[in-house]
């Protein structure tokens, strides 16, 4: 629900820099992708999916480190956008995969794609983990208390966004990603 909202406030701010066809054929991959992502977390104990996804996302990591670059083409595209669906219904970290595909842009396109698929495929999640009763009313409290968290970041985005030329951009969207995913399988493993 955070991701839709941050994603909606800047595919505003960088709409005219949307990928409107890399985005759509991600899209494609995406719908599938959420709806495994939601069947998993009825037919996989929640700890077992998050370190399994936390594996996966840190293999990604280790070889988009060492240099492999996806190129973002249709089938790729939906590659990524399926496996973002299972990561982001099941774990809400979706975004390393889209990052990996999509590393080459610039910062603007790259904001404002990954936002435009974000959003819609938050829409999604949201909508299916609805369906599957994985949302409660504690679910929307803890929402309404991190809108402002939220909404300042956001606001501090747009300075950091300034720093972040194509080779800081590429880097550190592998360290936010691996930081995530490691984060998630240490807290699931009980080390955190």
């Amino acid at each position: 629900m955070l991701a839709a909202l941050v994603t909606l406030m800047v595919v505003i701010r960088e709409r005219t820099a949307i990928d409107v066809s890399g985005t759509g054929w991600a899209l494609v991959g995406r719908v599938p992708g959420t709806i495994a992502g939601a069947l998993l977390l009825t037919a996989i104990p929640e700890r077992a999916l998050a370190i399994l996804i936390a594996g996966v996302v840190l293999f990604g990591v280790v070889l988009t480190s060492v240099g492999w670059i996806p190129v973002p083409h249709r089938r790729n595209l939906m590659l990524a956008g399926a496996t973002s669906g299972v990561l982001g219904t099941a774990t809400s970290i979706g975004g390393p995969p889209m990052a990996l595909v999509w590393q080459g842009n610039s910062g603007p396109q790259l904001r404002g794609t990954m936002s435009g698929f974000f959003l819609i495929g938050s829409v999604m999640s949201i909508v299916m983990l609805t369906l599957t009763g994985a949302i409660d009313a504690h679910t929307y409290r803890a929402f309404a208390v991190l809108i402002p968290a939220t909404v300042a970041g956001y606001a501090l985005s747009r300075g950091a966004n300034r720093l972040l030329n194509p080779r800081r951009q590429r880097w550190t969207a592998i360290a936010v990603s691996g930081t995530g995913a490691a984060v998630l399988g240490a807290q699931q493993a009980g080390l955190l």
